[in-house]
């Protein structure tokens, strides 16, 4: 594409020049619904740190058994990435070169990824193993 204004016949067929709009709808209320759901987590995570506080590492890791508090922090980590994930690509898309981001989109889902597997695993371990 170039970086010429748009003409005409490209205003007034956006899906020539200006994407898909299914798919950015679908990423701009994802975004604003896992921002919406980080409040909520906000409030669980200050009553998580709350309560750990003064108890012993016993007890904080029986704390973590607890499934209500294990399958909330499990939540918690799947919502912080997938907003993490979709506000990374705004950036991208935003701040990089114009044209095709497939190096940069690419490093950003493997990064996303990796966050899950070790913060899940880490999870897993602590409810399982202690």
């Amino acid at each position: 594409m170039s970086a010429e204004k748009p003409t005409q016949a490209q205003i007034q067929t956006p899906s020539t020049h200006y994407g898909n709009a299914r798919a950015s709808t679908r990423h701009f209320i994802t975004q604003r619904v896992t921002g919406a759901l980080n409040i909520v987590f906000t409030l669980f995570v200050v009553w998580f740190v709350v309560s750990l506080a003064g108890k012993a590492p016993a007890e904080m890791i029986g704390l973590v058994r607890n499934p209500f508090v294990a399958i909330g922090l499990a939540l918690l980590v799947v919502n912080v990435a997938i907003h993490m994930r979709n506000g990374m690509r705004d950036v991208i898309e935003d701040y990089f070169d114009k044209g095709e981001h497939g190096p940069e989109m690419l490093a950003n889902n493997v990064f996303t990824g990796f966050f899950v597997v070790a913060a899940l695993g880490a999870l897993i371990k602590l409810v399982f193993w202690g």
